[in-house]
C-alpha cells in the first residue's frame, strides 16, 4: 500500500477549506483516511495552515510521500518563526 499525504476539500461552494491528511494512494481525493495532520484554509480573516510535523515525520518515516503542496507547506512551518 503506497501512503500519501496530501490535501483532502471540504467547506462550501467558494469557500474551501482543506485537510491535510494521510491516505492510500488509490484512495479518492475526499475518500478514507488514515489520519488528519494539519489544515489549511485560504481565506477570511483566520487564513494559514496548521500541521502536526510530529506526526507528518513519523509517516514520512513509514515511508509517506507528500504532494507537492503538502511538501512546500511543511518547509514554510519548518521556516516560521515559533510564535
Amino acid at each position: 500500500m503506497a501512503v500519501v499525504i496530501r490535501l483532502r476539500k471540504e467547506g462550501k461552494k467558494n469557500r474551501p477549506y482543506f485537510r491535510v491528511v494521510v491516505t492510500d494512494k488509490q484512495s479518492p481525493r475526499d475518500g478514507r483516511f488514515l489520519e488528519l495532520v494539519g489544515t489549511y484554509n485560504p481565506m477570511g480573516k483566520d487564513a494559514g495552515m496548521k500541521l502536526k510535523l510530529d506526526r507528518i515525520d513519523h509517516w514520512v518515516g513509514q515511508g509517506a510521500k507528500p504532494s507537492e503542496t503538502v511538501a512546500s507547506f511543511i518547509r514554510k512551518a519548518r521556516k516560521a518563526p515559533k510564535a
